[in-house]
C-alpha cells in the first residue's frame, strides 16, 4: 500500500508552534536561559543542565529556543578514564558468543536461571502481565528470590559478569501486588510540578529495590500530538516544554542521589521511545510520523534534552517510523534508523549508554524476523529485547558476525556500552539483589502519601456551576457510576497487566478507590453507593457524585483510530446514569476518569461540576479530599496538559498549531470559587465516524474491526453447533466449542491475533459482528476498497473453507478460500487482500453490513487472524486478490 501523504495545511512548523505556547510557569526562580542552548556560527547548539526553581527543581521554561540542529547534550554522568580501562580489559577477555548473550534481552517467562548461565545473557525482563511463577499476586520476596537466582547464575559464568533485570515501572512498580501505584503520567502533567515528578521517581526506584529489579523502562517522553492515541496517557503533556523539565526530574528521581553515576537509592532509568511516537499520524500506535527534522528536533526530542542532561543511561528506540517522501525523510521503522540510532542520537547528541529495542521491535524492520536483524544491529542498538525467540537470535546473530555482516566493532561498541552502564549503576561490584539497599522492604512499596498529594496536585477542575464544589463536611450524598469503586478504571493499563485489565479490587489490598475515598472523607452514613443509580432518590441527598470515564487500556488496544472523541459513544452507559441523577433536586457532581481528553460536551450539560481525575492510581482518597471542603486547604490547582475538544472530531488539537479552538486551553483550570463560563453546550455530534461518508460518495478512513481487541461497535465471536448464535471472545482473547477454540497469538505484535483452531469435529466459525445490527458500507464499495487481515497458517485447511461479510443472516456473500489458505506457507505471515467488490457481486446488501468478516470452514484448520479492516483503494493493490480467484 502507499503511504499516508504528508500532513499539508494543518499545522504551523514546530517553531511556531512553540513559540505560540502558552506560559504556563509563572512565579518561580532561576536565572531565564540558565538551561543554555549555546551555538556561535554554524557551531552545534548544546543543551546542558536546566535553570532551577527556588525549591532547586527544573523549572518549566516561558519559552524553549528554537534549534536549528540537532545538539550536543551534556550528561551530569562523564566519562571515567579509569573506568574506560576497565570496561576494555573485560571486553578483550570476552569471546564472541559470551559478547552476544550480552546483547540479548529475553523474557523470564523464557528463560530459567540455569540458560542464563548457559548463554552468559546480559539483561531480562518481565512484560506487562508477568510475574515470577506466573503468578499476579507473588510476594515481594518472590521477586527478590527470583532475581537472586538470575543474579547468581550470571555471576557464576566465566566472565562473571551480573545480569541486570529491566521492569515496566512506568507509574510506580505497577507490575508488583501491593506497590502503590502513582498518576499516570498525563495527571502528573497536570500538576506543574517538577520537584513532585523527580520525587515520584525516587520512591518508585526505591520500589523497584524492593523487589530486586536494575533497570525501570521509564520514563515515557513522548510529546502527544493525537489524542486518538492509546498511549496518551503515558505522555506528560502535549507542550514539549513540560515534557522537558519532567524528563529531567524524573532520571534524576529514579538514578539516585549520586552525583557521577547511579546512586545505591537509585536504578537505571530509560528515556523511551526514541523519537516521535507520540507524533504518529492519526494517533496510529507504531504507525508513521511525518515530521520534518525541524520538528523532531523541536518538539518530539525536547523530553531527551532533559532526560540525558540528568544523565539517562539507556534509551529505548520506538516502533514507529519516520517517513515524509515529500521531505526526503525516509527513515522507515526507527528499530533500523542508523541515522536516527547512531548519527542523530550518540554521535550529535553524545549519548554514550545503552540503547535498547522494544518488545519483538526488530522484527518489524524490513527484512528482518524476531529472531535476525543485523540491519537493528548496525543501526546501533546494543541490546535487543527479544522476548521468546533469544535463542534463535543467539545463533542467528553469531553467524551474522563471522560471516561479516555484522563488523565486530559494532559489537564491541555495543557490549562497551553495556559493560559501561552495568560499571555506573554500581553492578559489576555490588551484591546481589537481596543483599541491595531496600531489598525487600515492604515500606519501600508502599508511597500513599506522596501518591495522594500527586493525585490532589494533577485534577482539573472544569466546571463548577453555582460553586457546587468543595461539598460542606457532612454532607449526604449519591455516588453512582461504573468507576466509584473500581480500582481497575482508576489505576487504567499497565497495572499488574498489560492493558490493566482482569484486576478486581482484591488485586489492589492497599489501595483505596474514590467511593472509599468519599466513605473516609464524610462518614459511612453520608454515603450511598449505586453503581447503576436505579431504585435511589437523588432528591434525598445533598450532592450526586458520578464517578465515570474510561475504562482500562495500552497500546495498540486503546488506539480510537477512526472513531471520533465522543464519549458517549465510546461509553453510553455513563451518560445513561448521569440521565437517571440529572435535575432530580440535587446538583450533580462527575468526577472524570480518563487517560486524554474526550469530547464531553453531553457529560458537562448534565453536570453541575466536572473534575477531570485521570487516572488517578490507588490512591483515590486524594479525589476526595479536594471534594469535600476542609479535607486539603489548597484545593484544586491542576491545568490542563493537553488541550480539550469542542468538537467530536477535533483532532489534531494542539496549542499554537493552525485554526486552534478548543473548548478548553491548554492550561485551563479552575479554583475554588471560580466558577468559569460553561453554558450549555452543544451536543451536536457528527452522524458517522470521523472522515467516514455513512452512505454514499467513498469512504476514506479504514473501517477497522480488530486491531488487538476489538473495536467498537464489532465484537468477535465464534460460532458451531454448539452455539451458532455465537459465542463471544473474551477480553483474554478466549473462547472455546467443541469444534472449536481461540487463544491470543503474536502475529504483528505481542497478543495482537487470535489463533483459531478447528478440531475437525464439524463445521465452525471466527467472525467480527456488530451485535446492533447493520451498517451502511456503501462508501467502501464506491472506494474500491478491499477487506484486509493479517494471518499466520498453523495447519492448512483440510476441508471447504470460505470467508465471507453478512448483511443480516440469512442475508450473506462469500468467496472461497480453500486454495489461497493451503497455498501459503505454514508459519509465516500473509496480508490478505480481498476486494469487497467480490462481496457485493455475490448478492451483499452493503447498506446493511452486520458480519464484514467471517472464516468457515468444515475440516480441522489452525490459524491466527490480526489487524482485520476494510481499507480504501486497497483493492487496486498489485497484491490484492481477484475475484476470479476465490471461487
Amino acid at each position: 500500500m502507499t503511504r499516508p501523504p504528508a500532513r499539508q495545511g494543518v499545522r504551523r512548523s514546530a517553531l511556531a508552534a512553540l513559540a505560540g505556547l502558552a506560559v504556563l510557569a509563572s512565579g518561580v526562580a532561576g536565572m531565564p536561559g540558565a538551561a543554555a542552548e549555546t551555538a556561535a556560527g554554524d557551531r552545534q547548539p548544546v543543551i546542558g543542565k536546566p535553570s532551577l526553581d527556588a525549591r532547586g527543581c527544573a523549572r518549566i521554561e516561558k519559552d524553549l529556543p528554537a534549534l536549528a540542529e540537532w545538539p550536543k547534550v551534556k550528561s551530569r554522568i562523564r566519562q571515567n578514564p579509569a573506568d574506560e580501562r576497565r570496561v576494555a580489559k573485560i571486553l578483550a577477555g570476552m569471546t564472541l558468543a559470551e559478547k552476544v548473550g550480552q546483547m540479548t534481552q529475553p523474557e523470564i517467562a523464557a528463560i530459567t536461571p540455569e540458560e542464563v548461565k548457559q548463554y552468559g545473557i546480559g539483561s531480562v525482563l518481565n512484560g506487562g502481565g508477568s510475574w515470577p511463577g506466573r503468578d499476579k499476586h507473588a510476594s515481594p520476596q518472590a521477586w527478590l528470590d527470583l532475581a537472586d537466582a538470575y543474579w547468581d547464575a550470571s555471576v557464576a559464568t566465566r566472565t562473571k559478569i551480573p545480569v541486570i533485570w529491566g521492569i515496566d515501572a512506568v507509574h510506580g512498580n505497577n507490575n508488583v501486588y501491593g506497590a502503590t501505584v502513582f498518576p499516570h503520567n498525563i495527571g502528573l502533567g497536570a500538576t506543574q510540578d517538577p520537584c513532585l515528578i523527580r520525587d515520584i521517581g525516587a520512591a518508585t526506584a526505591e520500589q523497584i529495590r524492593a523487589t530486586g529489579q536494575d533497570w525501570a523502562f521509564a520514563p515515557t517522553l513522548a510529546v502527544v500530538r493525537d489524542d486518538r492515541w492509546g498511549r496518551t496517557y503515558e505522555g506528560f503533556s502535549e507542550d514539549p516544554r513540560i515534557t522537558r523539565a519532567y524528563g529531567y526530574e524524573a532520571v534524576k528521581g529514579l538514578q539516585g542521589r549520586h552525583p557521577r553515576r547511579i546512586g545505591a537509592d537509585g536504578v537505571i532509568a530509560t528515556a523511551k521511545h526514541f523519537i516521535g511516537d507520540g507524533g504518529t499520524l492519526k494517533g496510529v500506535d507504531q504507525g508513521v510520523n511525518p515530521s520534518s527534522e525541524a520538528e523532531m528536533i523541536n518538539m518530539h526530542a525536547q523530553g531527551y534534552y532533559g532526560a540525558l542532561s540528568a544523565g539517562a543511561q539507556t534509551v529505548m528506540v520506538s516502533f514507529n517510523s519516520w517517513t515524509n517522501e515529500e521531505l526526503g525523510i525516509n527513515e522507515g521503522k526507527l528499530h533500523g534508523s542508523k541515522r536516527a540510532i547512531t548519527d542523530i542520537l550518540k554521535q550529535k547528541m553524545g549519548f554514550d549508554g545503552v540503547v535498547v529495542s522494544d518488545w519483538n521491535g526488530i522484527g518489524q524492520v524490513a527484512g528482518c524476523t524476531n529472531a535476525s536483524c543485523p540491519q537493528a544491529i548496525n543501526a546501533g542498538m546494543d541490546v535487543v529485547m527479544v522476548p521468546n525467540d533469544w535463542k534463535a537470535f543467539i545463533t542467528n546473530t553469531i553467524a551474522q558476525v563471522e560471516s561479516g555482516q555484522i563488523p565486530m566493532a559494532r559489537i564491541d561498541d555495543a557490549v562497551t556500552r553495556i559493560l559501561r552502564v552495568k560499571l555506573r549503576a554500581g553492578v559489576l561490584d555490588g551484591p546481589k539483589p537481596s543483599k541491595r539497599a531496600f531489598a525487600g522492604s515492604a515500606d519501600a512499596l508502599e508511597a500513599g502519601r506522596l501518591a495522594r498529594e500527586a493525585v490532589r496536585k494533577s485534577q482539573v477542575l472544569l466546571k463548577n456551576n453555582g460553586k457546587v464544589l468543595p461539598l460542606a463536611r457532612g454532607s449526604k450524598v449519591l455516588v453512582v457510576g461504573k468507576s466509584a469503586d473500581s480500582m481497575q478504571n482508576q489505576t487504567g493499563g499497565w497495572t499488574l497487566t498489560w492493558q490493566g485489565t482482569g484486576n478486581t479490587n482484591a488485586d489492589f489490598p492497599n489501595g483505596t478507590t474514590i467511593l472509599g475515598g468519599l466513605r473516609e472523607a464524610l462518614g459511612e452514613a453520608n454515603v450511598t453507593f449505586s453503581e447503576t443509580a436505579d431504585g435511589v432518590d437523588p432528591a434525598a441527598y445533598d450532592a450526586v457524585i458520578a464517578v465515570i470515564g474510561e475504562t482500562p487500556y495500552a497500546e495498540g488496544v486503546g488506539d480510537l483510530a477512526r472513531r471520533s472523541l465522543e464519549a458517549a459513544k465510546l461509553y453510553p452507559g455513563d451518560l445513561a446514569v448521569l440521565d437517571k441523577v440529572k435535575g432530580k433536586g440535587a446538583p450533580v457532581v462527575t468526577v472524570y476518569v480518563t487517560g486524554r481528553p474526550l469530547w464531553v460536551n453531553k457529560e458537562l450539560n448534565r453536570s453541575d461540576a466536572f473534575v477531570v481525575a485521570w487516572l488517578p492510581g490507588t490512591e483515590g482518597g486524594g479525589v476526595a479530599d479536594l471534594l469535600v471542603r476542609g479535607r486539603h486547604h489548597g484545593g484544586y490547582t491542576g491545568r490542563l496538559p493537553y488541550s480539550w475538544p469542542k468538537t467530536a472530531c477535533q483532532t489534531p488539537l494542539n496549542k499554537g498549531e493552525e485554526g486552534y479552538d478548543p473548548l478548553f486551553p491548554l492550561g485551563y483550570g479552575l479554583r475554588y470559587g471560580q466558577t468559569g463560563s460553561v453554558g450549555t453546550l452543544d451536543e451536536t455530534a457528527p452522524p458517522s465516524p470521523c472522515g467516514s461518508t455513512g452512505g454514499g460518495g467513498e469512504a476514506t478512513e479504514d473501517l477497522e474491526l480488530f486491531n488487538r481487541t476489538d473495536i467498537a461497535p464489532y465484537k468477535s465471536f465464534i460460532g458451531s453447533a454448539d452455539n451458532w448464535g455465537g459465542t463471544e471472545i473474551g477480553p483474554d482473547g478466549e473462547a472455546a466449542h467443541s469444534a472449536i477454540s481461540v487463544v491470543q497469538s503474536d502475529v504483528n505484535v505481542q497478543q495482537d491475533g487470535l489463533k483459531a483452531t478447528w478440531n475437525g469435529t464439524g463445521p465452525a466459525q471466527i467472525y467480527t459482528q456488530n451485535p446492533a445490527g447493520g451498517t451502511d458500507l456503501r462508501g467502501y464499495l464506491n472506494s474500491d476498497a478491499a477487506l484486509v487481515f493479517d494471518t499466520i497458517v498453523h495447519q492448512a485447511p483440510a476441508a471447504r473453507t470460505v470467508i465471507s461479510a453478512h448483511c443480516v443472516y440469512p442475508c450473506f456473500s462469500e468467496v472461497v478460500a480453500t486454495s489461497l489458505f493451503q497455498g501459503m506457507p505454514v508459519g509465516t505471515k500473509t496480508t490478505v487482500k480481498i476486494p469487497i467488490s467480490c462481496f457485493a457481486a455475490g448478492g451483499l446488501d452493503m447498506e446493511n453490513v452486520n458480519t464484514p468478516f467471517l472464516v468457515y470452514t468444515e475440516g480441522a484448520f489452525s490459524a491466527s487472524f490480526a489487524n482485520i479492516r476494510w481499507v480504501p483503494k486497497a483493492a487496486a493493490d498489485p497484491d490484492a486478490k481477484k475475484c476470479t480467484d476465490l471461487t
